[in-house]
């Protein structure tokens, strides 16, 4: 249905799994059952955006809200971990197959080539079209000049 709409030039297209992945018990089994059902509709989505020649410009994020604790929070879940956290996207100029950032040795903080969620939406803006350092936005009848600009674009990930 993602591609049907992007097919049909709906430009913003969110898909999301019906499952809670808030795995605060049972880490494991949560998350290779959501995984295990979001594999292959995601592996179709990408194939069916290729195959149609959508995928130069199409940007697909894959991402949730926030990282998970490296160590186990008791019952063999894990906590909500602001420090590190992996999203990853494709498509509409991202250089496949790049890596960027990494965190400490156990995984609890971003320590080499650290992204803010400013960098993020930059990044999202910019393969979009838009520079984030002229946004405006319109409210009441008047256009505002975005004044607390901040981000960088993560030039390293762009092909």
């Amino acid at each position: 249905m993602a591609r049907r709409l992007i097919e049909r030039g709906v430009r913003f297209v969110q898909v999301y799994s019906d499952g809670e992945w808030d795995a605060h018990s049972d880490l494991k089994g949560n998350h290779s059952q959501h995984c295990a059902s979001t594999d292959m509709p995601i592996h179709g989505l990408l194939t069916d955006l290729k195959r149609r020649g959508l995928m130069d410009s199409t940007l697909v994020i894959w991402g949730g809200e926030f990282g998970r604790m490296p160590v186990s929070q008791g019952n063999g879940g894990r906590d909500h971990n602001p420090n590190g956290f992996m999203a990853w996207m494709a498509g509409a100029g991202i250089k496949g197959g790049t890596s960027y950032g990494e965190t400490d040795e156990i995984g609890y903080k971003a320590v080499t080539d650290r992204v803010s969620v400013h960098d993020l939406h930059a990044t999202m803006l910019h393969l979009l079209g838009m520079d984030h350092e002229r946004l405006t936005y319109f409210h009441n009848g008047r256009r505002y000049r975005l004044t607390d600009v901040a981000g960088e674009v993560i030039r390293p990930i762009l092909g």
